[in-house]
């Protein structure tokens, strides 16, 4: 017969291993949360093709292990008065190249390129001698005129902190037609699983699960306004000089997640008016 202490022993070591599971299913859904959040800005952003929305974005190893399929994370903020003006008029354009532009700049020189859009100017310092490719590239598609009148379609503010721009469609599929390599992937700002706050990156389709679609950036960016745990997988080619105050602007109204697209596109109205690229 089972005395009322040892009854009392089962019952207490029960009640310990429910707690057990419970807390490891807890930290489960937050890897997934995490990585859906972190996955859906990569995909989401990435150049051409489908949007995909596969995930494990994060700063340690246990994290980028689990990069698997998951839906991005509707960001959980209450909607707030919108603080940007109304866009210009025009309307984004369609056009697509074949082929990655040639090489034009000079890779000596630095470029910036300048973002008017309606809740503020945005300027970001673009690194031409380490990703030469990626700031010609840029140079290119401002001279055509692609990033004009082109909403940022997506914000997250929860797990990593960034503003995404760069598709003319708005919503997270469109790119140029052709797509640029990964460039400074081994630049010591990234390559401890950290994008500082300033940092402007580009979205790709890697899938560092499968080491898949390496080589896959267009014209998709994103600016980190916090720094965000990512690992370095997405090429850092610029920082923003002037306007983290807009962004932060931007955050501060929050997002809604789009059913339609999957996105979470920002509460407040954020248009590129103009984009231009000089040569300082």
């Amino acid at each position: 017969m089972v005395s009322s202490e040892q009854r009392r022993k089962q019952l207490a070591r029960e009640k310990y291993l429910r707690q057990q599971q419970r807390r490891a299913e807890a930290r489960r859904k937050a890897r997934i949360r995490n990585a859906s959040i972190a996955g859906g800005l990569a995909l989401a952003l990435a150049a051409g093709g489908a949007y995909a929305a596969a995930g494990g974005l994060a700063a340690d190893d246990e994290k980028k292990s689990d990069n698997a399929a998951a839906e991005p994370s509707a960001t959980a903020t209450s909607k707030a008065p919108d603080p940007c003006e109304k866009p210009a008029k025009g309307e984004p354009g369609d056009k697509q190249w074949k082929k990655e532009p040639k090489m034009s700049i000079d890779t000596s020189a630095t470029y910036t390129m300048k973002l008017d859009t309606t809740c503020g100017d945005i300027e970001i310092e673009m690194d031409a001698a380490k990703a030469p490719r990626t700031v010609n590239s840029f140079e290119f598609l401002v001279g055509e005129g692609y990033l004009d009148h082109t909403k940022c379609h997506r914000l997250v503010t929860e797990g990593i902190h960034v503003l995404q721009c760069g598709d003319p469609t708005g919503t997270g599929q469109g790119g140029p037609g052709y797509t640029i390599p990964d460039e400074n992937l081994d630049d010591p700002r990234v390559e401890k699983g950290t994008y500082p706050a300033g940092t402007v990156a580009m979205a790709n389709r890697y899938n560092a699960q499968t080491k898949e679609n390496r080589d896959s950036g267009g014209s998709q960016f994103f600016l980190v306004y916090e720094d965000s745990p990512l690992p370095p997988d997405y090429t850092p080619f610029g920082t923003v000089t002037k306007g983290m105050d807009v962004l932060k602007k931007i955050a501060d109204a929050g997002s809604t997640m789009d059913p339609q697209t999957g996105n979470t596109p920002p509460n407040a109205t954020v248009v590129i008016d103009k984009a231009t690229v000089r040569k300082e």
